[in-house]
């Protein structure tokens, strides 16, 4: 059978839904596990062609809805070094996902062979699934289009997403100048973990943190992780896991994981931490983190992106500097719209460090954290990570301290190297990064929140009947359209002290994002319900 009736075969047991139309975004596609079928076998397709374009490498494909309800899903491809899928395929996904009929996929596919000049070579994919009750059903139509398209295969069952992007840079690194590490499950937990203990230097957390699982992925995947940590007697971490029920799944992400807790801007009903302890979220798929605690007067106080940003920019600045290499590394921040403004003000104005504002979306960030020689990118949300640049990797590992000063803080350094899931953000080594930051510092979470002042902030989801109407400009601060709709705002955004908003469409669903900020609560409310008003109408 030639691969071209290996496809019509296949894809005719996944027709897609005649009604829906399907576009591949910042967290590839997703929506209703229901619907996905016919996308994921085309997934399936894209991905070997991928691994065609890049001479055999291994493609990973990764299937998870993150922070969405449980009977959502998504699927989303890993590039060759664990970065996402590269922007200008993202319309070859979209196209072929669109496809109508068996014999237009196939046509879709067969003249991307032809415009992408593909060599005959054997693709190799390997791909994973977070909790949801829907992943192996998707599998399988994974799995198809794999088999169809003759592909070398590896199912590596539950893993976090960044687990799989880990792996996915390990395997096409591997016997290289850049070998990332051992490529499975444990030498993740081993290379993290080991990273961890060096880092510490010897020094003791102060008391525990407890970490929500959300439910997912993140649940299992920490406490495998736990059995690689120092004991708590040596490091003085220990980590209270809570919300890792990954047997209900209608339980993921409900009441509880890093979306609820950044929007909600209170602490899951579950928790129940006593006063100024330290406690963090994690999301579905666990590439996102946020901290919170409850101050002495019982009042929440969130420790999202932006504060492990300015956290982690400020440390690794500092140890730069004590290490000797101050002159040799440009450390910069990347920042999107949904920075808090005392954030950027305190990155600008305090560390005196480089901001990039960006695009929303991981793509974004991770592009423009390149232009440093240490990128310190977070979003809001407290997805992001920290890459630090071949060359800054090259001065760190050869440099020779020239007091024990230096040398201790060098060690630090290039443990932290490391310890940074440098792919993507990564919700488990970016919860040991901060464990590892307080502990050096002797900060608790209030001292860590004492660094800066929030402004007071509301994020408002808004549906729309059409989201491709509204176009944004200026790094997604600017509407330029509909016409006259940037005006209206920027009216009422200067009605208010600190005011700031803006608005920007979702990349997976007919809804916007309506940002707002403002000198207090209740401005900042205000602004935003009155924002909200304005895109609802215009978009009705």
């Amino acid at each position: 059978m030639t691969i071209r009736e290996a496809i019509l075969t296949a894809s005719a047991s996944f027709p897609k839904p005649a009604e829906n139309t399907f576009q591949y975004g910042t967290a590839g596609f997703r929506m209703k596990a229901a619907l996905l079928d016919s996308v994921v076998f085309r997934v399936g397709l894209l991905a070997a062609l991928r691994s065609r374009f890049k001479n055999g490498q291994i493609i990973g494909v990764m299937i998870t809805a993150s922070h969405n309800p449980p009977d959502d899903n998504g699927v989303k491809l890993v590039d060759p070094m664990g970065e996402m899928l590269e922007a200008s395929w993202e319309a070859h996904a979209t196209k072929l996902a669109n496809a109508r009929s068996d014999e237009d996929l196939v046509a879709v596919y067969e003249k991307l062979v032809r415009e992408q000049n593909l060599k005959d070579v054997k693709p190799h994919v390997i791909f994973a699934r977070d909790t949801r009750a829907s992943g192996p059903r998707l599998v399988a139509a994974l799995a198809a289009a794999l088999d169809a398209t003759n592909t070398e295969y590896t199912d590596y069952k539950l893993l976090t997403t960044p687990q799989l992007h880990y792996i996915t840079r390990c395997l096409n690194t591997q016997g290289t100048p850049f070998d990332y590490g051992v490529p499975t499950e444990e030498g993740y937990y081993e290379k993290t973990a080991g990273a961890f203990k060096k880092a510490m230097q010897g020094r003791q957390a102060s008391g525990g943190v407890t970490v929500d699982c959300a439910n997912g992925v993140g649940g299992p995947k920490l406490r495998e992780l736990v059995k690689f940590l120092p004991p708590v007697s040596e490091s003085g971490l220990e980590i209270r896991i809570v919300n890792d029920d990954v047997v209900s799944p209608e339980r993921l992400n409900s009441q509880c994981g890093a979306d609820f807790v950044k929007t909600g801007q209170r602490a899951p009903p579950s928790s129940q931490a006593k006063p100024l302890a330290r406690c963090a979220s994690l999301d579905g798929d666990a590439d996102r983190i946020v901290y919170y605690f409850v101050d002495a007067d019982n009042n929440f106080r969130l420790l999202d992106g932006d504060r492990i940003a300015t956290l982690a920019a400020s440390f690794i600045g500092d140890l730069s500097r004590s290490a000797g290499l101050g002159e040799k590394l440009k450390v910069g921040v990347v920042q999107t719209a949904y920075a808090n403004g005392a954030s950027t003000d305190y990155v600008a104005s305090h560390l005196k460090l480089p901001i990039i504002c960006t695009n929303t979306g991981v793509k974004h960030l991770h592009h423009a954290a390149t232009k440093f020689d240490v990128g310190v990118y977070f979003e809001a949300n407290g997805h992001g990570t920290v890459i630090f640049s071949d060359l800054a990797l090259k001065r760190i590992g050869k440099y020779e301290p020239k007091s024990p000063a230096q040398s201790e803080s060098l060690e630090i350094l290039r443990a932290l190297t490391q310890l940074i899931n440098q792919t993507v953000g990564d919700a488990l080594s970016d919860l040991l990064l901060v464990e590892v930051i307080l502990a050096h510092k002797g900060w608790g979470p209030k001292e860590w929140d004492n660094t800066y002042t929030d402004l007071p902030n509301r994020l408002v989801r808004v549906e729309v009947a059409d989201r491709n109407i509204f176009k944004a400009v200026d790094a997604e601060r600017k509407l330029e359209s509909p016409p006259g709709i940037q005006q209206q705002i920027d009216a009422l955004v200067g009605k208010y002290k600190n005011g700031r908003s803006f608005a920007r469409a979702s990349g997976t669903e007919d809804a916007m994002r309506v940002y707002a900020e403002a000198a207090t609560r209740g401005e900042a409310d205000d602004l935003a319900s009155k924002v909200a008003g304005l895109v609802k109408q215009a978009g009705s």
